[in-house]
């Protein structure tokens, strides 16, 4: 399902929405509060941290003068006239919070993965839909020039039919000592569930293909003891290190399509390519320069070239130079104002959960899961 076309207007940038942030950690800081702050017709107006410090920090960043600030996100649900709450989160509260979030008529933008586990995945549905709010979650990779471009070549059918995909997403030296990482009950796993799922997510919505017959997966942590324990980002402990270092996995979908995938925080590999996209008439793959096409001429020439598509490829605010994360906020508020669906549909989200905890059940039992035999 792809995002409706809607005409511009001004709404978006006239009718002023007020905003709660829970969780004011990296993700916050990094991302959703620098790119909502840029925005003139939104107003941070709460913040809530278990450590309230760093809430208030973050109001003082980027808050209104008054805005509230609190350690129990309860409290900040009980603001009646916030109109959109951020759950931004360790993952293990991501289904409760924005459940509740829900359920107290706000809309909710959800920071990857959607759930740990696809039973709340799908409870976050329900919730989106009982309560007749937007839950969208935060997939930023969607929100791109080359995305948004490369999809409306598939569907346009100039890749003819998608039969193959890749999604690898590696680091060779990249362990994230930030936040709680490597908390195997708080995050769900490792590098799958943390960088992984947003390539998942995004090659099955290039393909528009969300129908999983089977995940086969496997999982290693080879190196968390053995390299060096250090990174770019500072020096592990190796006993802290609960999650896996590298996970792969085989998807098959029901039109014979197959999708692998690939996650890793170290490994021993340079891997200079993305994700790549295949069809019976062109394919394409993510590189440093930017979208690389391939195919074959009328004459049977190969040919391949590197395109570099504008904000011209995207849905909305044509002409304007912005970044994922601030397309991917400036289009969810704009989804609010004008009601119309935003980036990430929470559907959509839910298979991407369910392949990741498919992956992970794969692993540690030795077998293929099958989707049909789990309804």
């Amino acid at each position: 399902m792809s995002i409706a076309i809607v005409t511009e207007s001004k709404s978006a940038e006239m009718r002023e929405v007020k905003v709660g942030i829970i969780g004011c950690g990296g993700i916050a800081n990094g991302k959703h509060m620098p790119s909502l702050h840029r925005l003139p017709n939104v107003k941070i107006v709460a913040f809530c941290d278990l450590i309230i410090e760093r809430a208030e920090k973050a109001k003082a960043d980027f808050g209104t003068e008054d805005a509230f600030v609190c350690t129990d996100y309860r409290d900040l649900l009980k603001i009646e006239d916030i109109e959109v709450v951020h759950v931004l989160t360790p993952n293990i509260f991501h289904a409760e919070i924005s459940i509740a979030a829900l359920d107290a008529g706000k809309h909710v933008m959800c920071e990857k993965p959607m759930a740990t586990t696809y039973a709340d995945a799908k409870l976050m549905c329900e919730a989106a839909k009982r309560n007749n709010k937007f839950l969208t979650i935060g997939y930023q990779t969607r929100s791109s020039v080359n995305h948004q471009f490369l999809r409306k070549m598939v569907e346009r059918g100039d890749l003819g039919e998608i039969y193959y995909m890749c999604a690898p997403n590696f680091r060779r030296r990249g362990v994230p000592l930030w936040g709680v990482f490597m908390d195997k009950e708080k995050q769900g796993g490792g590098p799958l569930i943390d960088i992984g799922t947003h390539s998942i997510d995004a090659i099955m919505n290039l393909a528009n293909n969300y129908d999983v017959v089977s995940v086969t997966g496997a999982t290693y942590r080879k190196l968390a003891d053995t390299a060096y324990n250090s990174n770019e980002w500072g020096i592990w402990k190796p006993e802290e290190f609960e999650v896996e270092d590298l996970a792969v996995g085989f998807v098959k979908f029901r039109n014979g399509a197959v999708l692998e995938l690939q996650a890793a925080w170290l490994i021993n590999y340079v891997n200079d390519g993305g994700m790549a996209i295949c069809g019976t008439k062109g394919g394409a793959q993510y590189c440093k320069e930017g979208l690389k096409l391939t195919g074959e001429m009328a004459d049977g020439q190969l040919y391949e070239t590197i395109v570099h598509p504008n904000s011209t490829a995207r849905d909305l605010f044509h002409g304007e130079t912005l970044t994922a994360e601030q397309y991917e906020a400036k289009q969810w508020i704009y989804s609010v104002v004008n009601n119309v669906p935003p980036v990430t549909s929470p559907e959509q989200a839910a298979v991407v959960s369910r392949v990741i905890e498919a992956v992970y059940k794969s692993a540690e039992t030795g077998k293929t899961i099958y989707f049909d035999e789990e309804e």
